[in-house]
């Protein structure tokens, strides 16, 4: 069986009792004043989701917040964090829209194209470390956010994009012959969604890709749908849901052994800050303000017009030993609280001659964010 696992080398010792309170990660100790023990039983409880390895990227994803979300002003945080994440990146229009796309290396890059696509809630920035990386290794590498979601535009339904698959496809194709992109290429997908797009969209193009890598994705009809996009599609539950702000950071965080510091969480949470708070529009009228009720209507159409048990049924049966035949890498964050290991060993029996499986410890739902550096070893080996 092509399965190998990639170690977490030493794990530094668990820190039993953590406290969060305006900025400080608060270690409980015996020898505090009684005033300081009584001030800590307001302070809301940090939740680590898991352990602390030495991991250089792992040990950065600690949250210490100098100003949590929860404590702060809403238009007071947008006006801190609007001009942040947009490392790399690039506005591409195509067509009638505006992608956000973030590009590493050059064309001339002796090792070839790679294209990322991410997953819902989320945007290419979880890519960041990853394309930087494989740039350097000699690679040339884009990251688009989807339509709708990360600084990507963000059509209101009805008026010229109403987020089904097909359009989600029909945009990626034009976008990539804007790009310049020549076939075959490399091709890395992950997450749900519009994650599962990308792979769908991969089963229709199959003769513009050179190999392809599946990071942590529903790829089997076993695949569990989270809480967040059963949610969403309840009508009213949905919109509701929609207005927490921190919702893309939470997802991920609860998909993770490890939470966001605060300023790769201010880049998830900002396309959905804008109806965070009753009244918001009194503080701040902006283009962001209303890019990001776009956002959430952009999320919320998307996940009710996906029909989650059939795309997992394509993604399955198209991907099965007898309808594809390129290399496939499977590197999976086997700390997942979404998608189990047994989906991906489920998935690979499907087609062992063309998948591997990589397994990697120490990493969550989204790997390319939990632990970058494994992710690119296995990627620059594959490809």
């Amino acid at each position: 069986m092509l399965t190998s696992n990639i170690n977490t080398g030493t794990k530094t010792s668990m820190i039993s009792s953590r406290r969060r309170r305006r900025g400080t990660l608060i270690i409980a100790n015996a020898t505090n004043s009684s005033q300081d023990n009584e001030k800590d039983k307001d302070a809301p409880a940090f939740n680590p989701f898991g352990f602390v390895t030495d991991n250089p990227s792992s040990r950065s994803s600690i949250q210490l917040p100098e100003s949590p979300a929860e404590d702060g002003n809403v238009g007071q945080m947008l006006y801190r964090i609007e001009d942040k994440g947009k490392e790399n990146g690039s506005y591409i229009k195509s067509g009638e829209l505006i992608w956000f796309v973030r590009e590493t290396g050059s064309p001339d890059s002796r090792r070839g194209t790679v294209i990322f696509l991410h997953g819902a809630p989320a945007q290419s920035y979880s890519y960041r470390v990853v394309m930087s990386q494989m740039s350097d290794a000699g690679f040339h590498c884009f990251a688009p956010d989807w339509i709708g979601f990360g600084f990507s535009d963000k059509p209101q339904p009805g008026y010229g994009f109403d987020y089904t698959e097909k359009e989600f496809h029909e945009a990626l194709d034009k976008l990539l012959d804007v790009l310049g992109v020549k076939s075959p290429f490399f091709l890395v997908v992950q997450g749900f969604l519009v994650g599962s797009y990308g792979l769908t969209w991969a089963l229709k193009n199959k003769s513009k890709i050179s190999k392809l890598a599946i990071l942590n994705s529903p790829v089997t009809v076993s695949s569990p749908v989270p809480g967040l996009f059963q949610q969403l599609r309840i009508p009213l539950y949905g919109e509701f849901t929609c207005q927490n702000a921190v919702m893309a950071e939470r997802f991920i965080e609860a998909g993770s052994p490890y939470v966001l510091k605060l300023e790769k969480a201010d880049v998830y949470r900002l396309p959905y800050l804008a109806s965070s708070g009753p009244g918001f529009g009194l503080y701040f009228i902006s283009s962001l303000t209303f890019a990001s009720k776009f956002a959430i209507n952009a999320l919320l159409e998307a996940a009710r017009k996906i029909n989650f048990r059939d795309i997992v049924s394509q993604i399955a049966d198209g991907f099965a030993s007898e309808r594809w035949d390129k290399p496939i890498l499977l590197a999976w964050g086997i700390a997942d609280k979404y998608l189990p290991q047994a989906v991906a060993e489920e998935f690979q029996k499907g087609n062992p001659n063309a998948v591997k499986l990589k397994l990697i410890e120490g990493a969550g739902h989204m790997p390319q964010e939990d632990w970058p550096e494994k992710v690119v070893d296995a990627l620059r080996v594959f490809f």
